[in-house]
């Protein structure tokens, strides 16, 4: 189900304002996407690691309550590809930026990124391959 993204939903982008409201910053990158992706940036956030069974939960606890009629096998899958598509991206975005730009201050988050892709990728037998890939690169 595609619904709007921010697409960079993450802790470092939710701020408390001056009133106590909640803002949410760098929203440029907006669009209709996947219904899962906000909520993979979110709970697996690239800066702060959370409790794997508690990220399930919180992911299913959202399925139940955005009234999406998807059995929780699969909306987990979603929610995992979604995750790999994100980090490796995201892995590929931290690089980058260390290697061509100069800007080594996201070097110390790629181990957490890292671990979810490899993670995740290796609950999936169609992911094992690229699991495999990785495995032998780092």
């Amino acid at each position: 189900q595609d619904v709007f993204v921010h697409r960079d939903f993450h802790s470092r982008n939710i701020m408390l304002t001056p009133k106590d409201d909640i803002g949410i910053i760098d929203f440029q990158d907006a669009r209709v996407g996947a219904i899962t992706y906000d909520l993979v940036s979110l709970l697996k956030d690239c800066y702060i690691e959370y409790n794997s069974q508690e990220i399930e939960k919180l992911a299913l606890y959202y399925r139940d309550n955005v009234d999406l009629e998807v059995d929780d096998a699969t909306f987990i899958k979603w929610f995992d590809f979604m995750g790999l598509q994100r980090h490796v991206k995201v892995l590929g975005i931290f690089a980058r930026l260390h290697l061509r730009d100069g800007k080594d201050g996201y070097v110390k988050d790629i181990p957490l990124t890292l671990k979810y892709v490899l993670e995740t990728g290796s609950k999936y037998k169609e992911t094992q391959p690229l699991i495999d890939l990785l495995k032998k690169l780092i």
